[in-house]
């Protein structure tokens, strides 16, 4: 049966949310040359980051569906004025009548627009909104790959999934899984090199900055080199920064106050090996890491591996913490909530 978003999605849930949205039937829409679209769906991606109350923090474009992680960010949604609100809409929606290329013309509009203050708070909420976020992404692309071709109809399946992720190992096993998908599914052999994924992203960033291809290099060695040595540099792009380095500093708030860029990178490469070969020998600072996470090698390869086996993923919450999923059954008022994929807590 379905279930309403409403009850699936809320920061009374989780911050995070794992999206997954499939083309019709299962149709490579995005494959067998069309991998073009894939491009158009990434940059989609990176433009509704800088207009939503929602950051991105990975994702992955698969020749027929696409992985979006998310987090709802509504006390900045709640900070714009008036003004901002509308400026973020039209970006979003560009009014056919308004030249927005023309300064005055854009005051003009928007000092109409801020005197029916209903109508502002609605499109507040909207852009603070997981539901109006996906609708913004697959909309334009639906139409635009409908025109390529020529057709009419629907290019994605009509409901997306979500995910709700409830601690923090859960959250990085997400991030692990949706950055090796195409690792996992055979279209590349190193997950840096993964087209159309979050973790090229972050590395193509790191790569452009000054030095940065040597701090790469210095993070693969180890995991307390790279945390000082990638630093600040996630701080400028776009997708939700991987460290949490407020407390040294850094403006953006993380997803993860003791596991750096360069941690993760590390972990991501022992993961990938383990899921291609099943055994695979893995780095002491790999180790390291899973063993500051209280979590083992073995746990965390049989979770991955069953995660990246699954055609689909089935369940809307995710847990490492049998005790979290308890408290939410509660605060649901049933007996229990079924974890993702049958994982074990």
């Amino acid at each position: 049966m379905t279930i309403a978003r409403k009850k699936l999605v809320g920061m009374h849930i989780s911050r995070y949310y794992h999206c997954i949205s499939r083309c019709v039937r299962k149709a490579m829409l995005c494959g067998q040359g069309n991998e073009h679209r894939k491009q158009w769906i990434e940059d989609r991606i990176e433009v509704l980051a800088d207009i939503f109350a929602i950051g991105v923090c990975g994702f992955a474009v698969m020749d027929n569906h696409l992985h979006v992680l998310t987090r709802l960010e509504p006390a900045q949604g709640r900070s714009w004025s008036a003004e901002e609100v509308i400026r973020r809409w039209i970006r979003l929606h560009p009014p056919k009548d308004l030249d927005q290329d023309d300064p005055v013309a854009v005051r003009r509009y928007i000092r109409e627009f801020k005197k029916d203050s209903e109508e502002v708070e609605k499109l507040r909420q909207r852009l603070m909104d997981l539901s109006w976020f996906m609708k913004s992404l697959k909309e334009p692309i639906s139409r635009m790959a409908n025109k390529e071709d020529g057709v009419r109809g629907t290019f994605w399946e009509s409901r997306y999934k979500s995910i709700a992720i409830l601690d923090q190992e859960a959250l990085l096993a997400t991030c692990m899984y949706i950055d090796l998908n195409p690792v996992a599914a055979g279209v590349a052999r190193l997950p840096e090199t993964s087209p159309h994924t979050s973790v090229r992203q972050r590395v193509a960033h790191i790569r452009r900055q000054r030095g940065g291809i040597d701090k790469l290099k210095a993070a693969r060695r180890s995991a307390a080199m790279g945390c000082r040595a990638l630093g600040d540099l996630e701080e400028g792009h776009w997708l939700c920064p991987f460290q949490d380095r407020r407390l040294r500093g850094g403006e953006r708030a993380g997803m993860f106050e003791g596991l750096s860029l360069g941690s993760y990178l590390l972990l991501l490469d022992a993961t990938s090996r383990m899921v291609r070969t099943g055994k695979a020998r893995v780095s002491p600072a790999a180790r390291e890491i899973l063993d500051r996470l209280g979590t083992d090698l073995e746990t965390w390869g049989d979770r991955l591996r069953h995660l990246l086996g699954r055609e689909r993923l089935y369940g809307n919450f995710f847990s490492t913490d049998r005790d979290k999923l308890r408290s939410l059954a509660e605060s649901r008022g049933c007996h229990h909530v079924a974890n993702l994929a049958g994982l074990p807590a």
